[in-house]
């Protein structure tokens, strides 16, 4: 049984009882069928007239849906589209995806978010989701008790720093939580009325929406140090408070908040941050898949971390701890990588060095014998002229950085080159596919942050698989919350990982994409919940009835988008 108000209560089995009619019941876009009203529901609930005569189905609404959605002249407007229907019917919305999953995420997640951010308040319609601001600090917990939110069991929460690879967007990062909210449904079946996006306002340091007349966030500079943290423990305090055993997803904190936020809360709450941890599954997971078509294992690569910051510190741990299962000592591992910041190569003494990043700095006798362009930093290109570098992972936001020299340089390096440019929007990656299969002679394993077309090789049309987050926090989340898991481990990370490594169509044609197709996304967080669920288990981290029942309890706990009857209770 699952409750949306006090008025509504949800029975999968039995259909939806509720004291809501007319026009209220109509706004509500949970409950809202619109055409799909039958004539006894209409009777029932005082709905006749305020609804077109036709009585209609979820399939030939999403026929007429998807005719006025594909007319509509570019993505922006198609992400506007999808985001009223959102707030308008709910099931509608979530079927439009499932039935059309590779044409819907590309617009209802990245890269047409990042566009959708820039521009929320244009776009602002309805309220979704929680806005906490910094001037309502005192009022977090009034803010919370409201009883619509009885049943939420997960929260996507951003402060709108680092949205994508744009930048501060302020408010408009509520277009993250509200996105991955929605894929959390769409992709891993968690119920909608489990979900709840938060924005958490402190301010804004860019200077176009400080002084944008429509801007809807709170025009004043962002908040820092101790302010900032005081924040948002009293937001962690309300939310304890609130919901005991909330899952909380961090998404799209700057670097060193981000990292310092995990840090301080995840021993203590049930909580990751997926520009972390699912960055650093979901491209470990894609890392493997080539590694298995290159016949190479991990531990004999040689890595480049193009850009260090929380994604790429992410992904390092989770391949040391990998390279560490497969015989390595942790030294021997981290030997393995080279990692960059803004500046270049991080070694003792370089430019713009964190504290977070001294375990990733080379030793600079390690380099004593490089022949170097000269100048104060080491370049990208003067580490793969120098080093046997087979993989470059780029999560730098920074366009065009791997250029046709360094890509031919690795490609002389070895057979099957693994070039993975991961950061997005598209304006952002450090190349594209095509160029890099040109330069490669189509010998390289791609992964991309955003999606491109097939590029033609030799005839042929090669797949390019986007390495999207997607792929892991939907099964992630559904798996902890299945599992009633307290914290989550980094071999929780880890499970789901590999459980996605497994499906790589590559595993049994070298020649097939890295990653499953988006079309089967559900599938996959189906898969990746039980191997999490399964290790949340085997740590004693879960508090669940029967092991034994995993499986089926996840298969119950999944929602589908189609309509259930409804009835009338007084």
């Amino acid at each position: 049984m699952g409750t949306i108000t006090q008025d509504t209560h949800i029975h999968e089995s039995r259909g939806i009882r509720t004291r809501l009619s007319g026009y209220q019941l109509l706004l509500n876009p949970r409950l809202n069928k619109g055409t799909a009203f039958t004539e006894e529901e209409r009777d029932t609930f005082a709905l006749h007239g305020m609804l077109p005569p036709h009585i209609g189905t979820l399939e030939e609404q999403r026929d007429r849906r998807m005719k006025a959605f594909r007319a509509l002249p570019n993505d922006f407007a198609k992400y506007s589209f999808m985001r009223n229907l959102q707030d308008a019917t709910e099931t509608l919305f979530y079927s439009l995806i499932a039935h059309n999953m590779e044409e819907m995420l590309p617009i209802v997640y990245t890269p047409a978010v990042g566009e959708g951010c820039q521009r929320f308040s244009e776009i602002w319609r309805k309220p979704r989701g929680l806005f906490i601001s910094y001037p309502n600090r005192n009022r977090i917990d009034q803010i919370l008790a409201d009883p619509r939110f009885d049943d939420i069991r997960c929260i996507v929460v951003s402060d709108g720093e680092r949205i994508l690879g744009l930048g501060d967007q302020g408010a408009g990062g509520m277009g993250i939580p509200i996105g991955k909210m929605a894929l959390y449904t769409a992709l891993g079946g968690i119920p909608p009325e489990h979900c709840l996006p938060v924005l958490l306002d402190v301010g804004t340091d860019n200077e176009a929406l400080l002084h944008d007349p429509i801007y809807i966030g709170w025009q004043h500079h962002r908040i820092r140090g101790q302010e900032y943290n005081d924040f948002v423990e009293q937001f962690v305090q309300a939310v304890e408070r609130r919901w005991p055993h909330i899952l909380l997803q961090w998404e799209d904190f700057a670097g060193e908040n981000a990292l310092t936020l995990l840090g301080r809360y995840r021993d203590r709450l049930c909580t990751f941050n997926d520009d972390i941890q699912g960055t650093a599954a979901v491209t470990t997971a894609t890392l493997l898949a080539a590694i298995n078509a290159t016949g190479v294992p991990l531990k004999e690569q040689t890595i480049v971390m193009f850009g260090s910051g929380s994604a790429g510190i992410g992904i390092i741990n989770l391949l040391i701890a990998e390279m560490m299962e497969e015989g390595l000592t942790e030294e021997q591992a981290r030997n393995r990588i080279y990692a960059f910041n803004r500046y270049g190569l991080l070694v003792e003494g370089c430019r713009g060095g964190r504290l977070s990043q001294q375990p990733l700095m080379r030793k600079r006798c390690e380099i004593a014998n490089w022949k170097l362009e000269g100048g104060e930093d080491i370049t990208l290109l003067d580490v793969v002229r120098n080093a046997p570098v087979s993989v470059l992972v780029g999560v730098s936001a920074q366009p065009g950085t791997f250029t046709e020299e360094i890509v031919r340089t690795v490609a002389r390096n070895t057979e099957r080159p693994i070039i993975f440019p991961l950061s997005n929007p598209t304006s952002k990656s450090e190349a594209i596919a095509p160029d890099i299969m040109r330069w490669t002679d189509g010998r390289a394993l791609i992964g991309t942050g955003s999606p491109f077309a097939p590029v033609e090789v030799n005839g042929r049309l090669v797949p390019i698989s986007q390495v999207n987050n997607s792929y892991i926090f939907p099964g992630l989340a559904l798996g902890i919350l299945v599992s009633r898991a307290r914290r989550v481990s980094d071999a929780m990370i880890m499970a789901a990982a590999k459980a996605l490594a497994s499906l790589s169509p590559s595993r049994v044609d070298k020649s097939a994409p890295l990653l499953p197709p988006i079309s089967d996304s559900r599938k996959v967080s189906f898969m990746v919940a039980m191997a999490v669920g399964r290790q949340a288990i085997k740590e004693g981290l879960a508090n669940i009835d029967n092991p034994d029942t995993l499986v089926d309890d996840i298969r119950d706990y999944m929602w589908d988008p189609v309509y259930q009857p409804y009835e009338r209770v007084d």
